[in-house]
């Protein structure tokens, strides 16, 4: 396997949790909703979708801190129940390899580059985005939808 350099940033367990006890106290932007298809619920904290019958939480996410021009609040999901945190962040999530845009940002948090994967090597999409030195972050968003997925860091 190629040693690659960057590494995956799952959404913070703070945060899922942060959204459980949001939903649980009936906060009116925390819906829980139960899964129906097999690939349209990613948690973005375990990295995995939510199959059929799991119980996620859909709530807005802001990836990029709002006061720059691509802030911007979206739909995400947590699962309901608690879940480990993707770990292995020196991999790229089998569940996610497919139907995702890589936007790449500078430290100012502007845009500077954005790619579809196509096909299955989302590895050399990021390392080519990465290879720009003002390059600071690579969001993956859902390719369909817009929806932040997860974060990658240069190491």
């Amino acid at each position: 396997m190629k040693t690659l350099n960057f590494r995956i940033v799952p959404l913070a367990t703070e945060m899922a949790e942060a959204a459980r006890r949001a939903a649980a106290s009936g906060a009116p932007d925390h819906a829980v909703i139960t899964a129906d298809s097999p690939r349209g619920y990613p948690c973005r904290h375990c990295l995995r979708w939510a199959q059929p019958g799991e119980r996620v939480i859909l709530f807005p996410y802001a990836a990029i801190p709002s006061g720059h021009p691509y802030s911007e609040s979206g739909p995400i999901f947590v699962h309901a129940e608690p879940c480990e945190r993707y770990r292995a962040t020196h991999e790229f999530p089998a569940d996610l390899r497919s139907g995702r845009v890589f936007r790449a940002y500078n430290s100012s948090y502007d845009m500077i580059g954005a790619e579809v994967v196509n096909g299955n090597e989302p590895e050399a999409v990021i390392e080519k985005l990465l290879q720009s030195p003002e390059t600071a972050f690579v969001d993956a968003r859902s390719v369909t939808r817009g929806c932040y997925t997860f974060r990658m860091e240069r190491i």
